[in-house]
């Protein structure tokens, strides 16, 4: 098993941008929280949440992002539960999400991204308080983080079996708890 130290230097390896460590972070405490929720390892997930785009600046469009990637991890000794999971989070990679991990990627990645992107535009950068309604609302919005799929979002939270409303806000008080690493404020 990889640790998160260890993962910590793959991605800083591969991975240059502030922007996406910052997202690394953000989808990893996702997938720490909802280990915890699960009762699942922890570590596994955390470093799948880190690692799911560790490939992107050099890779950055399909299908190359995250297949490439792919084989830098197993040839890195990643498990392969966290490689399968990081391909499965791309749809286009046609591997169903069959574990509750590939399915808690999938579902955190958007909508870390998404939660972070509405924090950021709050006067302060303040996480905290950010309610489902805002986010449901700026979802509606396609001019904004018009990057982020929203039927990925829709669709990563049905996969997960929860409400949309319910997932917000656990991806919401996730990042609430890493605030201060991933350039918001607590509030």
């Amino acid at each position: 098993m990889i640790s998160r130290d260890h993962a910590w230097s793959l991605l800083t390896e591969f991975t240059k941008s502030d922007s996406l460590r910052k997202h690394a972070r953000a989808v990893e405490a996702s997938m720490r929280a909802y280990a915890r929720r699960y009762g699942e390892d922890l570590d596994t997930w955390g470093v799948a949440g880190m690692l799911h785009d560790f490939d992107y600046e050099m890779h950055p469009r399909a299908p190359h992002h995250p297949l490439k990637g792919a084989e830098i991890l197993l040839a890195r000794s990643v498990s392969e539960p966290i490689v399968y999971a990081i391909l499965a989070h791309a749809d286009y990679a046609g591997l169903p999400r069959v574990s509750r991990l590939d399915r808690a990627l999938y579902a955190c990645d958007e909508l870390s991204g998404f939660v972070h992107a509405v924090a950021l535009v709050r006067p302060g950068r303040v996480i905290g308080g950010l309610e489902p309604p805002s986010v449901r609302k700026k979802l509606r919005d396609k001019a904004f983080a018009r990057t982020v799929n929203r039927d990925d979002v829709y669709r990563g939270a049905g996969e997960l079996g929860v409400d949309l409303d319910e997932h917000i806000a656990f991806v919401v008080a996730a990042l609430t708890d890493v605030a201060s690493e991933i350039g918001l404020s607590r509030g």
